[in-house]
């Protein structure tokens, strides 16, 4: 059975981050290299709109049951972390470096995939080359929109220019970015970047825990191919 344990950690300037650390019932890791041993950290939606690691349970929950340890957190002024969310997101980009380099340490994992889910695609982004352990980058959901891309535009150069391997999950009816605009983003991106696409799904029902389970198994598919 899965274990969750949970943890604070340090962003700098003061502020804690409440993290949930969920663990496989048996660490298939043990068995595996220490340059080879994977985790993911999951960053939630929007914060100002509600967004919280509560959110990403489901999905993290999943893939401990398939052996990969997973990390949540409440960026700054969620829950019990301290500080103020931001509007743009650029101040949360500082917590998901500081999640991911203690998850690097604390888990003992070379290798961790970021994974952020719609405002935190873009949030994420923007920490993938930021951190050296990190291998990989999944996007559930990425406003890429005009009307998101207001506050969340500044971020998208950072992902697209990065040379790691990434996946772009989005259902054809989010309200936020249409297909034809998230192919043209693809197109501009570096290194690999391949896109998956949920017929008929909105933004928000992808987010539901209706759909964790299949977030968790496109997540598990793509860290077989890194």
């Amino acid at each position: 059975m899965t274990t969750r344990e949970s943890a604070t950690v340090e962003s700098g300037n003061g502020i804690n981050l409440d993290a949930r650390i969920y663990k496989p019932a048996h660490e298939d890791n043990d068995s595996t290299r220490d340059d080879q041993k994977i985790a993911v950290v999951l960053v939630h939606p929007y914060s100002v709109l509600g967004g919280c690691q509560g959110l990403m349970k489901g999905i993290a929950r999943n893939l401990a049951d398939h052996g990969i340890p997973a990390v949540t957190f409440d960026m700054r002024g969620v829950g019990k972390s301290t500080g103020r969310p931001s509007l743009t997101g650029f101040s949360e980009v500082s917590d998901v470096v500081a999640i991911c380099k203690w998850t690097s340490h604390n888990l003992s994992s070379n290798r961790i995939l970021l994974v952020g889910s719609s405002a935190g695609a873009p949030i994420a982004g923007s920490a993938v080359d930021e951190v050296d352990e990190v291998v990989g980058y999944v996007s559930l959901g990425y406003p890429f929109g005009l009307t998101a891309s207001i506050l969340f535009g500044r971020h998208h150069k950072a992902i697209l220019q990065s040379p790691k391997p990434k996946l772009f999950v989005m259902g054809t009816k989010d309200g936020f970015t249409s297909v034809k605009q998230l192919a043209n983003k693809i197109k501009t991106a570096a290194g690999r970047a391949e896109t998956h696409l949920i017929e008929g799904v909105s933004h928000f029902q992808m987010e539901g825990p209706a759909y964790d389970t299949e977030m968790a198994n496109l997540i598990v598919t793509f860290i077989s191919s890194l």
